[in-house]
């Protein structure tokens, strides 16, 4: 049996799309786990298989507690996490079971991301293939069916599935990461430690959902550099540095004996230059940086 596992907090339209996809699958799952870090249980769709909601604390958001919870609650073989923002494609967990016997380890599938004016009152998955976008700073789909993926910082925990065995002989995420940050990472740091595989997968796709955000994620400062903070006492090395490096440019965070620190609050003018315009179908941490990084050159020269 499969298990989709997610987590919502808001986004009540995501998810009820993230569900309508899930009816439209080649492959139904066994089972939906949604984590709520919410006070009201979701209005969901009707499903032809079972969906349970694991009410959760709502104040102190930790995305790796409620990954883990939802896993710890799943009765599949293999769970298959989906970000609440996605669009299951009808292949996707076809995709995941095939490829699952020859994948010890982790797989990835692929993402792509939808424009604002993606029509999603019915979904036809020829217009979203056609409107959708492959991000621009993470790797593309596999020539392949599967390749292995050498980076453990490329883990990606928006659409993943691996074997519940495995995960819970991981020890899941670490629930020391508060907030924004830095889980991702340190998953796929525990992965490579432990020997633990991570492959690209050629389809099991997923269409991310448009939401305004922020890149580099001015808004999660204080948790980026706590968690940050965090990963480099547990690992001896640093992550997340290209988004300290935008918030040091940007004069909000420095450097220290005692490590990152904020140095003054954040401004209409820091939320404005990493606001993702709606013609964007992705926020982009690499061109923010850029420009920052073009400015500073010129005060320089």
């Amino acid at each position: 049996m499969i298990s989709v596992c997610t987590l919502a907090h808001g986004r009540d339209a995501h998810l009820r799309n993230l569900v309508r996809g899930l009816n439209e699958s080649r492959l139904p799952p066994g089972e939906l786990i949604v984590a709520v870090l919410q006070d009201q249980p979701y209005d969901l769709p009707y499903t032809v298989f079972p969906v349970r909601q694991i009410m959760l604390q709502s104040e102190g958001l930790c995305l790796s507690a409620a990954r883990n919870r939802a896993a710890a609650e799943a009765g599949g073989g293999l769970i298959v996490f989906l970000d609440v923002d996605c669009i299951p494609h009808p292949d996707l967990l076809h995709d995941y079971a095939a490829a699952a016997p020859c994948c010890a380890g982790v797989m990835m599938g692929e993402v792509s991301y939808l424009p604002s004016h993606a029509p999603l009152q019915t979904l036809d998955y020829a217009v979203l293939d056609r409107l959708s976008v492959r991000h621009s700073e993470r790797p593309g789909p596999p020539s392949t069916p599967v390749a292995p993926c050498r980076d453990y910082r490329c883990f990606w925990s928006l659409n993943f599935a691996m074997e519940a065995a495995l995960f819970h002989q991981l020890g899941g995420f670490d629930e020391n990461y508060r907030g924004y940050g830095g889980e991702d990472t340190d998953f796929g740091r525990t992965c490579a430690e432990q020997g633990v595989n991570l492959f690209w997968l050629r389809g099991a796709k997923a269409y991310h959902q448009y939401h305004p955000h922020h890149m580099p994620p001015v808004h999660h400062l204080d948790s980026v550099i706590r968690n940050a903070e965090y990963f480099r006492s547990k690992w001896g090395q640093p992550t997340m540095q290209h988004w300290l490096r935008a918030f040091r440019l940007m004069g909000l965070a420095e450097p220290g004996p005692a490590g990152w620190r904020r140095i003054r609050p954040t401004r209409e003018d820091d939320l404005a230059l990493t606001r993702q315009q709606q013609h964007q179908p992705f926020a982009s941490s690499a061109k923010v940086l850029a420009l920052l990084e073009n400015g500073a050159e010129k005060a320089v020269a």
